[in-house]
């Protein structure tokens, strides 16, 4: 009886508990717009459960309710979505800014690298993996580029005048490539295996991980990690992921060995031995101690998958738009052909400082990235208390910037919609737009460290791919549909035509 009585007593007080603190956070949510929740489930079941739904639904919920919108998860749980300019920078630019609590759904992968790292750890990562992408090493990286991009060029070839086919999956593999050789210095060939068991591990890992943020069990780490199979599938392909990983760093730990920092490929015709970004790691210390093989697969997986996915979405989603925009892809090409006018265009490999002529090209990138960003939410956690729209909220709460959206605010951008490159060359327009109305990179102290990387190998690939091909939309392309788990891509593929270039 005793016993009964003292449950029923913790009972009581932690039903209590449980109201008081559920009355504070809906007199907080009040001063954010939302769309109504459910006792105990919040929002939750209002969400598809399929990748694409999910994101529609969180993109119907802005245009219905506004830029801060509040939505509520299992039990007292508040999810705030901020895109207005002032309230983001609030939080992008805040001091001591960590990522939120999703981030460490990544971790079982990622481990704590540079992306999901905090604290000390990260600032020493940081610094120490910065000077890797200085321009004299990315300068290193071109040639890399253009011969991936020349199997590229070849692989397309029986698409030449025919039916539509997936342009997605073709540059997915390219970009594997690219970031195999110039991040760890090793060829992996993929172009050569449209069945890339890699790339099909990353787009399912990445998967899985939003869908656990939508899940009951996913905010109970280790109910969910033992009893969703969701959880028993991805420990499957952590065990592929990092298999995969550390075959890779032991290969080029042999070849250091041997003294062979070169390209694997005996006919190369690199004199200039290049240090990859995996040799740095290699030979990195920090407080003189070497990183381990556990801290330097963290750092290889991050750099794979930022390297890999991210520039996949950017090349592809560009190539789409130039299909769809017929006009702006011949001016394109007339650039093309203005800058190389001395070379055989559709052969010519392109230096670092040739990618820096292309003014118009820059502007066609711009759009695209403000458009169909790749990373197209970010989440950090308050590390103090903040103001938003007349409400505190507290420190330790989680807040996400749905960038998709923040690129999409009429006042900065009009006719949001529409695909207008020049609009980043109006003085206009620039003027409206502040630093936090376009972050395709994210912004302040954790922006993204390899975006340099990024928009060279973006730049480089277009304007090979323009110079040898004519790039037409099919039936299908204007109907592509967007998903997001990690990363912004399209739900099934990209369909598009080529003809050859005369």
């Amino acid at each position: 009886m005793y016993n009964l009585a003292v449950f029923f007593a913790f009972l009581v007080v932690g039903l209590v508990r449980f109201f008081i603190n559920r009355s504070k956070l809906q007199q907080l949510a009040k001063h954010f717009a939302g769309p109504k929740p459910a006792f105990l489930v919040g929002n939750l079941l209002q969400f598809p459960k399929d990748i694409g739904g999910i994101f529609r639904r969180m993109v119907h919920y802005h245009e219905e309710f506004g830029p801060d919108i509040v939505t509520w998860g299992i039990g007292n749980t508040l999810k705030f979505n901020i895109s207005s300019t002032g309230n983001v920078e609030k939080v992008l630019m805040a001091k001591n800014v960590q990522k939120s609590l999703s981030y460490s759904f990544i971790e079982p992968w990622l481990g704590k690298g540079l992306l999901t790292s905090s604290g000390r750890k990260w600032f020493q990562r940081r610094k120490t993996i910065t000077p890797t992408f200085h321009f004299k090493i990315l300068e290193g990286f071109v040639e890399v580029f253009n011969r991936n991009a020349d199997t590229l060029i070849e692989k397309l070839k029986v698409h030449d005048g025919g039916a539509e086919f997936d342009i997605y999956s073709y540059v997915s593999l390219y970009a594997l490539d690219s970031i195999c050789e110039t991040a760890m210095g090793v060829q992996v060939r993929a172009q050569d295996d449209p069945e890339n068991e890699y790339v099909r591990d990353v787009n399912r890992m990445t998967e899985l991980i939003l869908l656990r943020i939508f899940s009951f069990l996913g905010m109970f780490p280790t109910l969910y990690w033992y009893l969703h199979p969701n959880a028993w599938e991805q420990r499957r392909l952590v065990q592929r992921l990092h298999k995969f990983t550390d075959a890779v760093i032991w290969k080029r730990r042999e070849q250091l060995m041997n003294g062979c920092q070169e390209d694997e490929r005996e006919n190369s015709t690199e004199s200039k031995k290049k240090q990859t970004f995996l040799d740095l790691l290699l030979c990195m210390t920090i407080d003189d101690q070497p990183l381990s093989n556990e801290d330097i697969r963290e750092e290889v997986d991050t750099f794979m998958f930022g390297g890999h996915d991210t520039t996949s979405s950017a090349i592809s989603f560009t190539i789409m738009q130039l299909a769809l925009h017929q006009h702006i892809q011949d001016k394109l090409y007339t650039e093309i052909m203005s800058i190389l006018k001395e070379c055989n265009s559709k052969t010519a490999h392109l230096s670092y400082n040739d990618i820096q002529e292309f003014k118009y090209l820059d502007l066609i990138v711009k759009e695209s990235l403000r458009l169909l960003p790749p990373i197209s939410y970010v989440g950090r956690k308050l590390t103090e208390d903040t103001e938003f729209n007349g409400a505190t909220i507290p420190a330790g709460q989680d807040i996400f910037i749905p960038i998709y959206m923040v690129h999409r605010n009429p006042k900065v951008y009009p006719d949001p919609e529409r695909f207008i490159p020049e609009r980043f060359a109006d003085d206009g327009e620039q003027n409206r737009r502040g630093p936090y109305d376009y972050i395709p990179f994210s912004i302040g102290s954790r922006n993204c460290i390899g975006q340099k990387y990024g928009m060279l190998q973006l730049k480089m690939t277009v304007v090979r791919l323009i110079a040898n091909y004519k790039v037409l939309p099919s039936e299908g392309t204007r109907d592509v549909k967007l998903r997001t788990d990690l990363v912004l891509r399209p739900e099934c593929g990209i369909p598009i035509k080529i003809v050859a270039r005369n």
